[in-house]
């Protein structure tokens, strides 16, 4: 009964806002069932992995036409809310209570869906070094969540009812903001039923005019992060983290542009685990000295989606005088701009799999 009572206040809730939103609207509802396995993407969680988990995902989708101009280019996408409840199947791990926005990308004559949702979930029974310290793959209550689905879909097939099957990829993790942090990632079987409450309307798909051109010099970012996070030894303490980067981008059309640019880290977690390597283990031979800053060099790529656009970076340390997780790192994220200069910014930085912080950041496009 949970799900269901958290899922219909946030209709409640979103309808009541979507009344406020410029015609045509048309929102399509989701139900799917889902079961499938925990994958093994670190041997740490092994002993974790003893039942196939399941669950429901719903979510509530409003159509897009063309009316603005972002939409066309991406193909008219959907956009909504995804709600997921999993259960594990196992005690240890507990369950799973999440919520999401997402968007809705349609291939194949719009036979495919693919939906991407970002969010955050509750899970009931994290680490506990004395009731539950067999769970090594969440360390608070409160985890970052990602989901990914692509499915067949075929809406109003009979009376506003359609079908939906496919696969589903479920991420959780907190990105170091409490060890441990393992993490887990759920791939699943789904299938599902749709319900299009404008089942009698028919709505036009429009198409751009003219398609605005977008020529731009190099710009030059400035951005400042932080946040707080912790190493991966248990209770040894969160601390506050800083980043300052700078980075020159070009657009290459409408949608997208390129960076290459530099990065200072300010991460006082590592000058703790510094101390306490150096204290702990000898044989590790660390310098208590031992500078905890790094810079690092990144080229990366930036999607532009009406006032949000996505990040993804790649980076390489050029000052590291202290190993943590080799010298590679990435950096994925969202924008948000206010105006044409001022944005926000929220990103996971991570090495590989293995993240590292979320990163609150604002910044100048100059």
């Amino acid at each position: 009964m949970r799900p269901l009572f958290c899922f219909t206040t946030f209709l409640c809730i979103y309808f009541g806002y979507a009344q406020n939103m410029d015609v045509p609207k048309n929102f399509v509802l989701d139900a799917n069932q889902f079961y499938g396995s925990i994958l093994l993407h670190n041997p740490d969680i092994s002993h974790l992995i003893t039942n196939h988990p399941g669950g429901i995902i719903l979510g509530v989708s409003r159509k897009t036409y063309g009316h603005k101009e972002w939409e066309s280019d991406f193909g008219y996408p959907d956009t909504g809310y995804t709600f997921v409840y999993q259960n594990t199947n196992n005690p240890t791990l507990g369950e799973h209570f999440g919520l999401y926005g997402h968007y809705n990308f349609y291939f194949l004559k719009r036979t495919i869906q693919l939906r991407v949702a970002q969010g955050l979930a509750y899970n009931t029974n994290p680490y506990d070094k004395n009731e539950n310290f067999r769970n090594n793959a969440y360390g608070s209550h409160i985890l970052s969540s990602t989901v990914l689905m692509l499915n067949y879909h075929k809406e109003n097939l009979i009376a506003g009812l359609g079908i939906r099957a496919g696969l589903s990829f479920i991420h959780y993790s907190n990105a170091n903001f409490k060890a441990p942090n393992t993490s887990t990632n759920t791939m699943a079987f789904n299938f599902g039923l749709t319900y299009d409450l404008a089942k009698d309307e028919t709505f036009e798909y429009l198409k751009p005019e003219s398609k605005e051109k977008i020529t731009e010099p190099i710009r030059y970012n400035l951005v400042f992060r932080g946040g707080a996070n912790e190493s991966d030894v248990i209770d040894m303490g969160r601390y506050g983290f800083a980043i300052v980067s700078a980075y020159a981008d070009k657009r290459l059309g409408k949608r997208s542009a390129i960076q290459l640019g530099t990065d200072v880290f300010f991460s006082n977690f590592l000058k703790e685990l510094i101390r306490f390597q150096s204290t702990s283990f000898p044989e590790l031979d660390v310098d208590p000295d031992t500078d905890y800053k790094r810079v690092g060099l990144f080229v990366g790529h930036e999607l532009f989606v009406n006032k949000l656009s996505v990040v993804t970076q790649l980076g390489y340390y050029v000052y590291y005088p202290f190993d943590f997780e080799g010298k590679m790192y990435n950096r994925i994220g969202m924008k948000r701009y206010f105006g044409d200069t001022i944005f926000g910014a929220i990103t996971l930085k991570s090495h590989g799999a293995k993240a590292e912080a979320v990163e609150f950041g604002i910044g100048i496009r100059l």
